[in-house]
């Protein structure tokens, strides 16, 4: 099956003026008769071989082993994150990936946020950093000494982050939160605080850079532009899944470790999970039009835990006998 699909899909992307079997030849780097050879069915492709070409192409996996067996699907994972440049390389692939979507301003996002979304973080370099530190303390260890105030991250993180963030805008938004999606930011800045890896002065400057970050999305609500809509769900506990979708392709993101995750585009597959993120819409209300009240409930609830961190932090400064 995956000849056939394969061959299939490669008679689409040919390059102007080559043949097939040039092309199997050139990206396999195998003799003409060899790839003749694969290009007839005569000799059969390697899962290797496959993948090269998918690669190369940009030819979906789902596509090329796609069966009737509906419990199976092919998926994508992104790379494992270890170090600082792993993570700018995991930016830059997702960067690259997003923006090859055709007619990307037409793509409509829905996302589970179990954490605030990863694009409004990279937008902001205090927050960016903070959330890099964050990361490298768990990934790298040779992060394992490190303060905050002695971290600057490499140059080519700093872009690619920023590269990835300014995408987002591109996006008409749904969000799903629940006023506990701030919640592991800001465990992060009490944890490295009291670990006195983060300085009072830093972890107040990024509480108040979190409180800038959410002041913004309510001002996007309140104005109801249109290109962002966040609903509140009480119920459920979301998990950081992402759905992209227009009139060319269907994409389903879903975690698998920190900062990893397994993609597909198996059509199927991305309509039982958008169902299932619909019936949470169901049960959620809509700030964009719940009315000003249940917006500033919603947001001041957000406001007060950044406050209540805040006097934390202060209160330690304060009763420091030392």
């Amino acid at each position: 099956m995956i000849d056939f699909n394969l061959i299939r899909e490669l008679n689409k992307h040919l390059p102007v003026g080559k043949s097939l079997n040039e092309t199997i030849s050139e990206v396999l780097d195998i003799s003409y008769d060899a790839a003749h050879r694969r290009a007839s069915g005569k000799s059969k492709f390697s899962l290797e071989e496959g993948i090269t070409l998918s690669k190369h192409f940009g030819i979906s996996l789902d596509k090329l082993f796609k069966t009737d067996d509906r419990d199976f699907i092919a998926i994508e994972k992104t790379i494992q994150i270890h170090n600082e440049e792993d993570l700018a390389t995991y930016y830059s692939r997702s960067f690259k990936e997003i923006s090859a979507i055709p007619n990307l301003k037409e793509c409509q996002l829905l996302y589970s946020a179990k954490d605030i979304p990863i694009f409004y973080t990279l937008n902001n370099e205090t927050l960016n950093r903070f959330k890099s530190f964050v990361w490298l303390k768990i990934l790298d260890t040779n992060f394992s000494h490190l303060t905050f105030d002695k971290y600057t991250p490499i140059p080519q993180l700093n872009k690619a982050a920023k590269n990835l963030g300014s995408l987002y805008d591109n996006f008409k938004r749904t969000e799903i939160w629940d006023i506990t999606t701030i919640n592991s930011l800001l465990k992060q800045i009490h944890f490295y605080f009291l670990s006195q890896e983060l300085s009072h002065k830093d972890a107040l400057l990024i509480a108040n850079e979190l409180r800038s970050l959410v002041l913004n999305i309510e001002k996007q609500i309140t104005d109801n532009t249109g290109r962002l809509s966040i609903y509140h769900n009480e119920l459920l506990l979301m998990n950081n899944s992402v759905l992209i979708k227009n009139e060319h392709i269907e994409f389903l993101y879903t975690p698998f470790t920190m900062l990893s995750y397994y993609k597909t585009n198996d059509k199927k597959t991305y309509q039982e999970a958008e169902a299932f993120l619909q019936k949470q819409l169901g049960s959620s209300k809509l700030l964009n039009t719940s009315g000003a009240k249940e917006q500033k409930t919603f947001f001041n609830k957000i406001y007060g835990k950044i406050d209540a961190l805040e006097q934390l932090i202060k209160a330690s400064l304060t009763l420091d006998f030392q």
